[in-house]
């Protein structure tokens, strides 16, 4: 995807206007009421927020039209769900919202073939999260989302799980009018002889799994796949993948 071009969906990303966040509660307090003109006003301030989410999708190979349109929606839908009686800034609500968007549209339009029944339980899940972002005003944990369905944490995880692309440490993650924020701005440096010790431990752990799993393993930590790929390339199902995961971790932790 060229982000580098200035023109998405007939749109100057370079002059992309950015609201304070006195303006975006005062715009929101209007659009309230009925006044169109602040909610286009909130629409247009805060484009930046739906470039940056569409960036994260980058490797996708969609248009960047169709998902900058799509972020759209989702940032129309913060603009309208978004609660002013609670101390957040919109921001904080409105990336989850928009990022549900186009996940739920990669979802629906992408080439991975998701089991229906997973399909269903990721949907249900979705809508769950939106439902608490809403009484919540921020995002919700797996527990939260469980217990508002009903169903067993593990179930939740690997419903979401299912419909998620691995992120690239590069990728980023935040903005709010100034530099990007990334994966890896959020990991802390600590490098030191303890960490070089600890990689070797972690080695020699890793050296007493099973083939399957030592190769699930570098599958998912080393090459960032998800559990369907894993499982693809594996030739067994995503539950026995999650399963022969967790077994190994546990194997790793016990010898560490």
């Amino acid at each position: 995807m060229q982000y580098h071009r200035v023109e998405i969906c007939g749109v100057n990303t370079a002059k992309l206007k950015v609201l304070s966040e006195e303006e975006k509660m005062r715009l929101l307090a209007l659009s309230r009421k009925g006044d169109a003109a602040a909610r286009e006003a909130l629409v247009y301030g805060n484009l930046r927020l739906v470039l940056s989410a569409v960036q994260r999708f980058a490797s996708r190979g969609e248009s960047p039209d169709d998902l900058f349109q799509v972020g759209c929606i989702g940032l129309m839908k913060a603009i309208d769900r978004f609660n002013l009686d609670i101390d957040v800034r919109f921001s904080t609500y409105a990336v989850p919202m928009i990022l549900g968007e186009l996940r739920r549209y990669l979802r629906d339009n992408g080439q991975m073939r998701v089991a229906r029944s997973i399909r269903d339980a990721a949907y249900h899940a979705m809508q769950a999260r939106e439902r608490l972002q809403m009484r919540l005003q921020r995002e919700p944990t797996v527990e939260e989302i469980a217990a508002e369905l009903g169903k067993p944490r593990e179930e939740v995880v690997l419903a979401l799980e299912s419909v998620v692309e691995p992120v690239s440490l590069s990728e980023p993650v935040y903005t709010d009018g100034g530099d990007a924020i990334s994966v890896e701005d959020q990991l802390g440096d600590h490098s030191s002889d303890k960490n070089w010790l600890d990689e070797l431990a972690i080695k020699e752990a890793v050296q007493g799994l099973s083939d399957r799993e030592k190769k699930i393993v570098a599958l998912r930590f080393m090459r960032g796949k998800t559990q369907m790929e894993v499982a693809r390339e594996v030739g067994i199902s995503q539950a026995q993948v999650s399963r022969l995961e967790k077994c190994a971790l546990e194997k790793i932790k016990a010898a560490l």
